[in-house]
């Protein structure tokens, strides 16, 4: 099972849109993933999810993560790193059995101009201590409010390059 992560509870985000449009050009490379939005964890998580407790919300996200054996996590830039909301997912998944030796791609975007490098760095670190397999290439776009076309697809010639290079070799990792 291949299951895409959108990494922010923020309500129509770009990482939304980018983690849809991933979706769809793995769909037509032909693999399928499924799409796991941030948006869609309870709003009591912290209370209800974590060190050890389990609720009925979550227990079908704890399921998609643990049945997953690749993961692509499109995550936007927030001050300078990854979004709190993903490490608190993170931290509310089943440990070491959500994570522990499964592959991993990683692509970053901001509104700025470093398509959130530092986060992705950031993260693959947490990657790194749960033992996931990161695959090297990891793709960063910048200034992402000018990177969609009017049908919610990416236009500008060299996204387009890397970001297919990168869902091929996910494909093959």
């Amino acid at each position: 099972m291949v299951t895409i992560i959108s990494s922010t509870n923020r309500p129509a985000s770009s990482t939304l849109k980018l983690a849809q449009y991933y979706q769809r050009k793995l769909h037509e490379k032909g693999m399928d993933a499924g799409l796991l939005s941030l948006t869609d964890l309870p709003a009591n998580l912290i209370a209800t999810d974590m060190y050890g407790k389990r609720s009925a919300e979550f227990e079908p996200i704890q399921q998609i993560v643990t049945h997953t054996q690749k993961f692509l996590f499109v995550i936007p830039e927030y001050n300078g790193s990854f979004p709190g909301v993903l490490k608190v997912f993170v931290d509310a998944c089943d440990l070491p059995d959500s994570f522990y030796d499964k592959k991993v791609a990683l692509t970053g975007l901001s509104s700025g101009k470093y398509g959130n490098i530092r986060g992705i760095d950031h993260f693959t670190g947490v990657c790194h201590y749960l033992h996931m397999q990161v695959m090297p290439l990891k793709i960063h776009i910048s200034g992402i409010n000018k990177e969609f076309d009017e049908n919610s697809n990416l236009f500008k010639d060299d996204t387009v390059k890397f970001t297919n290079e990168q869902m091929d070799k996910f494909i093959l990792f």
